[in-house]
């Protein structure tokens, strides 16, 4: 099967999938967590137009899809006020406009520099813009935000969304028209001119391209997408206030694309669709998951750095040559303390949580996996600690025969293959 063959129906699959996902869970909170889903992918993708394919890491990205998000608001009212026919559908195309205009104003200044200085540039331009918003509460509302009623849009072939459903079925549709166009622009002469000023850009520069001009291009093109999102966040949520462009939302999305797989086309896809649903589920169980979250970012950049998509595309030879098998012995050894390094972490993290900052007005006892506990006594921490040791002990002695066992099958399939 060709690579065309391969791609195409991917994006079948994926096209199915949102068009059955309502079908397969139709109660509104699923469907406000899809539409969650929807907009994190568009803007994770977005971000990794910038770090994955151009290498420009950048710690204020919210700044585009929260500007754009205001001014989607915006247009929303001012539609409404003005009595004027343009229908819901129509309003993404405002985020992407305000996000490529902002874009080519921060660009302009920002991608004159790579690396280190860019980074500290974007952290820069983010928390400036940040301040604005608080000062300038005519147009950003202050901390309370700008809110609109989409419902009072002009219909759309009879569709006002109002109910859930129809809000999800707009996401999908323009989630699925800027994951296409994103991937599209990979497979251009200009999206492989991004990978080589990522690779090596003193090499693009001197068979003649200006690494400059790139990376603002990509830079702009990547605002225009997180301004889409930006839109359509502000379509699902009915209001937009300054959490929109906060130095927490840059970071979210960069923990998107880590875990997902920078640099894989499909990573951020991944890592936004997972974080989308442990933001979700996490916050509704612990009241610990910000640290969570901290936790799993250090522990991709560390241990994993190439995410989820990387660890497939590591095992895509295997799969493909029949020898994943062979790597099940070892693989289902390691689940054990694998998931006792898991309770050992978790059951610690909840227990100074818990001892720390709720203690003092609920008292130190607590329920950890459901079992009454007194995170004041000495008993379940060194049951912790001592669980943690253990189950540390034993990944440590079985991980270089499953390192060795991956060694040997990617070799014999890359030795096989044709």
């Amino acid at each position: 099967m060709s690579a065309t063959v391969r791609t195409l129906l991917a994006f079948a699959l994926f096209a199915v999938a949102l068009a059955i996902m309502p079908k397969i869970f139709p109660s509104g909170t699923a469907l406000t967590m899809m539409s969650l889903m929807g907009v994190a992918i568009v803007f994770a993708l977005s971000y990794n137009m910038l770090l994955g394919q151009t290498g420009l890491l950048s710690f204020g990205h919210a700044v585009y899809y929260g500007l754009a998000g205001f001014a989607a608001i915006h247009a929303m009212n001012w539609v409404v006020r003005n009595k004027i026919g343009v229908s819901l559908p129509f309003i993404p195309i405002v985020g992407a406009v305000a996000g490529l205009f902002f874009g080519i104003v921060f660009g302009s200044i920002s991608t004159r520099r790579a690396g280190t200085v860019f980074a500290m540039i974007s952290l820069g331009l983010g928390e400036l813009v940040v301040a604005i918003t608080l000062i300038m509460r005519g147009v950003f509302g202050g901390e309370e935000g700008i809110s609109a009623n989409r419902a009072k849009l002009e219909p759309f072939f009879g569709f006002k969304f109002g109910p859930q459903i129809e809000v999800y079925y707009l996401i999908a549709v323009w989630c699925f028209i800027c994951v296409a166009a994103m991937y599209a622009l990979t497979r251009t002469p200009f999206g492989r001119m991004c990978n080589a000023v990522r690779d090596n850009p003193e090499r693009a520069e001197f068979v003649g391209y200006s690494t400059q001009r790139v990376r603002f291009i990509a830079f702009c093109l990547s605002a225009l997408f997180a301004g889409v999102a930006g839109a359509l966040g502000a379509i699902t949520f009915e209001l937009v206030n300054a959490q929109a462009l906060s130095a927490q939302q840059s970071g979210l999305v960069l923990l998107m694309s880590y875990v997902g797989g920078v640099g894989h086309f499909f990573g951020p896809i991944i890592g936004a669709v997972l974080i989308t649903l442990l933001q979700i589920s996490l916050s509704d169980i612990t009241k610990a998951w910000l640290l969570y979250f901290g936790l799993m970012f250090i522990f991709v950049v560390m241990f994993w750095p190439g995410g989820i998509a990387g660890f497939i595309d590591q095992h895509r030879p295997i799969v493909r040559s029949g020898r994943f098998g062979r790597l099940l012995p070892s693989y289902s050894a390691l689940a054990l303390p694998v998931a006792g390094i898991a309770l050992g972490v978790i059951g610690i993290i909840e227990l100074a949580h818990h001892q720390l900052v709720e203690a003092a007005s609920e008292g130190s006892k607590m329920k950890l996996f459901g079992i009454a506990t007194d995170s004041a006594t000495v008993a379940p921490w060194l049951a912790l600690v001592a669980l943690l040791a253990v189950a540390g002990l034993v990944f440590r002695a079985i991980w270089p025969k499953a390192a060795e066992a991956f060694a040997t099958a990617n070799a014999a399939a890359r030795g096989a293959a044709p």
